[in-house]
């Protein structure tokens, strides 16, 4: 199946900014997110599209990377939880075309470079999770367990592959390179070796519990601190907790992905929030002071007297707190001034007393704007 454009994906051009392609992200995995279409594989499969699109283009590296080779550079990503997830060199294609699956390329053979000894330790893939986390976990931290299956070191031969007693050998097809390599014309063409499958060893009695593979699949739990201040697209990493490494390499790491729920108060712009508060029409005109919610409890706010609706107010130092450690954002409360309904006649002859009383003074906003508009028609 032919991939999509990541910048298409995301409904941007290609020289979009950075915050440009935040902010798709977030308003597009929210419509799509799993939990918003139970059952729905279409949602779901857009849903990792667009964490994998994300992923490569929030990155520079990796965005300059995709911007030059396309999908070429990152042809072995998976998306969502999977073996890799997509933490590898970008340039690995040019090795791997050149040059076989686990040696030095056609370049190192024809110049004389170094090939990797496939029988030495080699560390294991990265692993990505992506987790959802509500508003308030990410506002105040929290600690969370997952599970997850993966490749592990296998405890009977501790990684080896081998029997007890049994040892590994170099290939002798391959002499222990792993490849086996023959000449056509000036070139040199390099293959995984047939027999060893590219190990550069054999093992004359496999480990009966992992089949000589040196790792078994197991299932673990692991605990994850997620700091305060994170937000959706932000990445942790679980120093190796990835797959286990080979012949003793040691392990890769877990990369956990952020994907906040939606609050249903409180907006977030970086560390900042945007709460809108309703406010009566009296409380406007006459001025008041309000209770206001913040991140953890109320606070007072003081509305003068002809406050008009959209009125902004800054709370400063009441937003989110800094994933870096530099305080908090502020928080911005916007004033909704809200038009009484459900009148009775009492209250409906009460405002029309009021507006005979009024000769236009007590409206000056309105006053100006019906005097602009009558010089357009003289």
């Amino acid at each position: 199946m032919t991939k999509r454009d990541y910048y298409e994906v995301l409904g941007l051009q290609k020289g979009a900014s950075d915050e440009e392609i935040k902010k798709a992200y977030r308003k597009l995995a929210v419509k799509y997110h799993p939990d918003k279409n139970p059952g729905d594989k279409t949602a779901e499969e857009q849903f990792k599209e667009l964490g994998e699109a994300y992923e490569v283009l929030c990155e520079p590296q990796k965005r300059a990377a995709y911007d030059q080779y396309g999908h070429a550079a990152f042809d072995r990503r998976s998306g969502g939880f999977g073996r890799g997830g997509g933490f590898h060199d970008p340039f690995e294609i040019f090795r791997e075309v050149f040059g076989g699956g686990g040696g030095g390329s056609i370049f190192e053979d024809l110049f004389g470079g170094g090939q990797r000894d496939p029988s030495q330790p080699q560390r294991g893939d990265d692993l990505r999770y992506d987790m959802e986390i509500t508003f308030d976990e990410a506002a105040h931290g929290a600690e969370k367990e997952i599970t997850v299956t993966k490749p592990e070191r296998c405890d009977v031969c501790q990684g080896s592959g081998a029997e007890a007693g049994s040892k590994a050998r170099p290939c002798p097809t391959c002499a222990g390179r792993g490849q086996v390599i023959s000449s056509r014309g000036i070139f040199s063409i390099a293959q995984t070796c047939p027999q060893c499958q590219g190990a550069g060893r054999i093992i004359d009695r496999p480990c009966k519990s992992c089949s000589g593979n040196g790792r078994r699949e197991k299932t673990s739990k692991i605990k994850l601190r997620i700091p305060a201040g994170v937000d959706t697209g932000s990445r942790l990493r679980s120093s190796g907790n990835g797959e286990a490494g080979w012949r003793g390499g040691p392990s890769g790491d877990l990369y956990v992905v952020i994907h906040v729920r939606p609050h249903e108060i409180f907006q977030r712009d970086g560390d900042d929030l945007l709460c809108e508060v309703p406010i009566s029409f009296i409380q406007a005109a006459l001025g008041a002071e309000i209770q206001v919610p913040t991140l953890s409890d109320t606070t007072n706010l003081k509305i003068p007297s002809g406050t008009q609706p959209g009125t902004m107010f800054r709370l400063k130092g009441k937003g989110m707190k800094n994933i870096q450690g530099h305080g908090h954002g502020d928080l911005h409360v916007r004033i909704n001034v809200e038009v009484p309904t459900h009148l009775s006649s009492e209250q409906k002859a009460k405002l029309q007393e009021f507006s005979n009383l009024c000769d236009g003074r007590q409206n000056p906003i309105g006053q100006s704007f019906f005097e602009k508009a009558k010089k357009l028609f003289k």
